[in-house]
């Protein structure tokens, strides 16, 4: 079961993790499946400053239909998003940072700063009113490995580093791009093949009391 389930309070996850491994000897590591309660927000601003140069005039029109929850029901606008999102998350959650270069993600922050790995970004993983409001349905899993949560502690106490899978990786190396569909061009009838073989005639009529 992982860490599903425990309420951390202020437990530290180094001792949460090591009294689970201590029950469970074959467990090396740990995922979280955590919220990510400040995207939503971030975007928002996004779509006027784009600090991350991702955001084109077609991406910022197709992601007008976020304030509409019923685009979760829509399985044309759920693949077209989905992308986008995704990688708009990875940027939210490495880059964003608060004024001491700290990720600006409070539940980012508590699980980097304690030695997790940011490992999956998850699409459509809460489509609650709740989640759409706040993440779009974004979820993440943070990974803690029992070789590695100290020394990704250390890297990211010491210099601000932020352990990453490559999945996450890979998501950072994506440009976004939609297709935003508009209406067809009214096409004009071809031009008549007999045009300019003979002077056009046209009848004027004029009144006869001039």
């Amino acid at each position: 079961e992982g860490l599903r389930g425990i309420s951390f309070g202020n437990f530290l996850i180094k001792q949460v993790v090591e009294e689970l491994a201590r029950e469970q000897p074959s467990l090396k590591t740990f995922v979280t499946l955590s919220p990510v309660p400040m995207f939503a927000r971030w975007l928002d601003k996004e779509l006027i400053r784009n600090e991350t140069g991702l955001i084109t005039p077609e991406l910022r029109e197709a992601l007008q239909v976020l304030g509409d929850p019923g685009w979760v029901e829509d399985a044309e606008q759920v693949k077209l998003l989905e992308t986008p999102l995704t990688v708009l998350a990875a940027h939210y959650l490495v880059n964003a940072k608060t004024g001491e270069g700290r990720p600006v993600d409070p539940v980012a922050r508590f699980h980097l700063g304690n030695g997790a790995r940011l490992e999956r970004i998850n699409w459509l993983g809460d489509t609650s009113p709740k989640g759409l409001r706040e993440s779009h349905s974004i979820m993440v899993n943070y990974r803690y490995d029992l070789k590695e949560f100290e020394r990704n502690h250390e890297a990211y106490a010491n210099e601000g580093v932020v352990a990453l899978s490559r999945s996450v990786r890979n998501l950072l190396k994506i440009v976004p791009k939609v297709k935003v569909a508009r209406p067809e061009p009214r096409q004009l009838p071809p031009p008549d093949s007999t045009a300019g073989s003979e002077p056009e005639i046209v009848e004027i009529i004029e009144p006869a009391d001039r």
